[in-house]
Parts: C-alpha cells; structure tokens; sequence
C-alpha cells in the first residue's frame, strides 16, 4: 500500500508539472511572432526547436502522472510545494535553450543563469553582447520576467484548479500566501487582470515618452513593453547594455520608477485600492514599513554622498541618489550608474545602507524579492509587544494587533515564522558574501553582490560576469531560486528528493 502510495505522489507531481510546463514554454509563440516582424530567420528556427523539446518533455511528465488525471486526488501539501519548485527548475532548463542557441552565452550554465535571473525578477545578467542580440530573445527575456513577476504557477492556476483541491497549495508554494477572494483560481485570475491593466496603461506612457525622448514609434513601443514588464515585475532587465541609462531621460526614469514601486506593493493591497478601500495606503504595515526604511536609508546616503560632494546638483542627487536606493529598496534593479561607480563613488557606508535595503525588499505577495517589509513590520512590532507585556501587570494584559488589508492579531508563531524566513535570508546572503571573498573579491563588493543575489535585485557592483568561478555562478542561481520561491518549497523537494533516495538505498541494503 506504501509503494502504492509513493507512486500516487509521483503521479500527481509530474501531472501537474507537465501542464505548467506546456502553458508556459506556450508562451514561446510570442517571440516567434516577433521574429517573425524583423525577419530574424534563425531565431525563429531556435524558438521553434526549443518549443519542440519543451512540448516533448512536458508530455512525457503528463504520460507519467496520467492516471493521475482519472482518479480522486488526495492533494497535500507536500504536493503543492514539490509542484512549484519542481516545475521552476524544470523551466528554467528548458527556457534556456533559446539562449544557448543564440551563442551569447558562454555555456548552457550561462544561460541557465540568466533564465533564474529572469524567472526570479533579479535581473542579473551573463548574456553577452546584449546590444546585439535578436528582437525575438529580448522579447523572451522580458516575457521570461514579467511571467515570473506574478508567478509560473499563478499563470497556470488560471487553467489548472477547476475541480482541484491543491491549488492554494501550489499557490503557497511559488512564495504567496493572500488570498484576493475565496476562490483560488479567481484570486490567479485577479492578479493577472491587476498586471494587465497597468500594462496596458504603463506601456503607454512609456511609448509616448519614448517618442518624445526620440525612439521611433516601433522601437518606442517595444521598448515601453521591456521597461514595464521589468519595472513592474521588479526585475532589471533592459533591452540595452547600459539599462535605463540608454534612455538619458528623467521623465524615463521617473516613469519607471512609479512603476517600479507600483510593483512591489502587495497585490492584495492593489486589489483593496480598486474595491475603494484607499484608506489602506495609510494603514497598512507593509506601507508604512516600506516608507519609513526607504526614506531612512535614502537620506543617510543623501547626506554621506553630498558630504563627499559626489553630485553637482538636486537633479542629479534624485537620479543618481534616490533612484538607486529605490530601485535597490522595490528589488528591481536598474541602475542608473555603472556598476563600478558603487564601488568608486558610494564608498562603505553606501553600500551597507544598499545591502541592507536590498535585503529587505518590497512587500510580500507581490513582484518584489527581499524578506519583506511586511515580515520586518511583524518582527519590530512583535519586540514593541514582548517589551510591553514586561512592562505591564498580568492583568492588564492585552492583544497586539497589526493591519495588512485587515486588522491581525500578532501571534508568537506568526513572530517565529517571519523571524526563520530572515535568518534564511541572512545564512543565504552570508554563505554568497563568504563565496565571493573566498574567490578573491573585496568583502563590500561580495556583500553587495550577494545581497543583490539573495535578496532577487539585480543591481551589480561588477562581480556578477562570465569570468566569475563557476561555483558562485551555481551559487547564485541556487541563491535566486531561494529568495524567490522563500526558501519552503525548495525544502520540500529537497525532502522529497532525498527522502525517497534514502528509502531506495535501505531497500537496496534489505535485499
């Protein structure tokens, strides 16, 4: 009955990863239609060979759990989060295949790396030669970031739930917990409606400021597409080398910097605001948590670069200044310097105040990476309550509350979860700023790069290159894969992996 079992669970995996990985590569089609528009022949062939491959191996996972499919699921939860971090490893192999095929990347670790990248909305990059590389793989690039943004198995829900039962634990697993309604596959549903809309209307406004600022009107468009699916989903990605950079425009910037924390805002906050409940930009504890580090942090390097009279004028301390520290703060990553410049001009003191925002991130359930803003709020309300229940008599004990879309009761165990996910960031964080100096690069730069890392940024301060040692390359995708999927599901799979290899070789030993 156990082995009957076992295989049960390997059914109802590979069923559903097999759906979420034929939805997704679907999404292929789209940068052959753009090929298709610049005539970029080989590209198309590229797309269409790792389509093929894509279709062929999500079939053979239906074919291994399609009895699956006939009889009653007993869904747990183990289940979900082996779904979801199953499904991105699988697709992060399977989506680098353009990459590779294109021959700007050195190996297929590369391209595996900048697919992590993109899927996990860091935005860290070693495809090379970016300037010259096809409509159609940037558009991939893009596509590969703004899905990751709201979520792979997000996506898929939309498809996937009607008559399950393991949906908000696949849900769960890709690293959201809020529900916007009762019904998982409507909240999916929601969330993508949320995105689209500000698609529509970002990608306007960046088309008619990119007409202005001098881009045809084709190239305006889709570049207005690049941005916004990169600011929205918190992710770096540009279509150009030098990133927002290439625009030399402060209305650019400024636009995508509006997106950008748009972005990282919890989607149930969005989804409160258009049921007319504005009153939750003020309340929210994920707000406030946001709005107090982000201006703490920007004011402390405000004051450390004028000291060292780094900048000329107001404009280019907002550019310069408060872009990066909010771009760093939302984990989106673009940067509007080079990256060296964090090492020449931003000194120590910079980079401590970059690392520790770009540790902490945006909110929870959203684009953003970090671990939070909501859990940070929870921990410093939760030392306020222990330090006040010291102070105060048994009698007058009260409950302590906090307000994320709804007044909650702040629990011990809801303190030691959120503090177990920061101590997970930090270990990872750690073990990449130890790998870094271990390699030889200075311990500021190895901070800041594997605070980037963890924390789902992308900004660089140029360790992050196709020369780097292999080990940090795998490091730093299994870092990203991490921060994304917030650590839970990744355990499981390693448990599930492990715990069936462990049983194989006992049976082995038995017999």
């Amino acid at each position: 009955m156990k082995k009957l079992n076992k295989i049960h669970s390997l059914e109802i995996i590979c069923y559903y990863v097999g759906y979420i990985v034929l939805i997704i590569t679907s999404l292929m089609i789209i940068p052959i239609i753009t090929s298709l528009i610049y005539q970029e022949y080989v590209t198309i062939i590229d797309f269409i060979i790792s389509g093929s491959i894509s279709v062929i191996t999500g079939v053979v996972f239906l074919m291994i759990g399609y009895r699956e499919k006939k009889e009653a699921v007993n869904f747990q939860w183990k289940h979900g989060l082996v779904i979801a971090a199953l499904s991105w490893i699988v697709l992060t192999v399977l989506c680098a295949i353009p990459y590779r095929l294109s021959g700007h990347t050195n190996s297929y670790l590369d391209a595996c790396f900048d697919v992590m990248s993109g899927f996990t909305t860091t935005g860290l990059s070693l495809t090379q030669d970016i300037d010259h590389i096809s409509n159609g793989l940037n558009m991939w690039r893009h596509i590969l970031t703004f899905i990751g943004g709201q979520g792979m198995v997000v996506l898929a829900l939309t498809f996937l739930t009607k008559g399950i039962g393991g949906g908000y634990k696949m849900y769960v697993g890709e690293g959201k917990d809020i529900e916007l309604v009762p019904n998982i596959k409507d909240t999916a549903k929601h969330i993508w409606k949320i995105s689209l809309v500000y698609f529509i209307i970002g990608t306007f406004v960046l088309w008619i400021v990119g007409m202005k600022e001098g881009l045809a009107p084709v190239s305006a468009l889709f570049h207005g597409i690049y941005i916004f699916s990169s600011s929205w989903s918190t992710g770096g990605f540009a279509p150009r080398s030098q990133n927002i950079m290439y625009y030399h425009s402060v209305i650019y910037e400024t636009v995508a910097m509006v997106i950008f924390i748009l972005g990282s805002f919890n989607f149930g906050l969005h989804y409160a605001i258009w049921q007319g409940k504005r009153k939750e930009i003020i309340k929210n504890i994920e707000i406030q948590s946001f709005f107090i580090t982000s201006f703490i942090a920007s004011i402390l390097v405000l004051n450390w670069l004028l000291r060292e009279n780094i900048y000329p004028d107001a404009i280019s301390d907002f550019r310069r200044i408060i872009f990066n520290v909010l771009s760093a703060h939302t984990t989106t990553g673009f940067g509007s310097i080079y990256a060296r410049q964090f090492a020449l001009d931003w000194g120590d003191f910079g980079i401590l105040i970059m690392v520790i925002v770009m540790l902490i991130g945006g909110s929870a359930c959203s684009t953003a990476g970090g671990f939070k803003g909501l859990r940070v709020g929870i921990v410093f309300k939760g030392l306020l309550m222990d330090v006040k229940k010291l102070l105060s008599s048994d009698r007058n004990m009260k409950v302590y509350k906090f307000h994320h879309i709804k007044d909650r009761i702040i629990e011990d165990n809801l303190i030691k979860s959120s503090a177990i996910i920061i101590i997970c960031y930090i270990v990872t964080f750690t073990i990449g700023t130890f790998l870094g100096v271990f390699y030889g690069y200075p311990l500021s730069e190895s901070a800041f790069e594997s605070a980037s890392v963890a924390g789902n940024v992308g900004l660089s301060i140029g360790v992050t290159s196709p020369s780097m040692p292999t080990v940090m390359k795998g490091y730093y995708i299994i870092s990203m894969y991490l921060g994304r999927l917030e650590f839970l599901s990744v355990f499981a799979l390693i448990g599930y992996v492990f715990g069936g290899v462990k049983r194989t070789c006992v049976n082995i030993l038995k017999h």
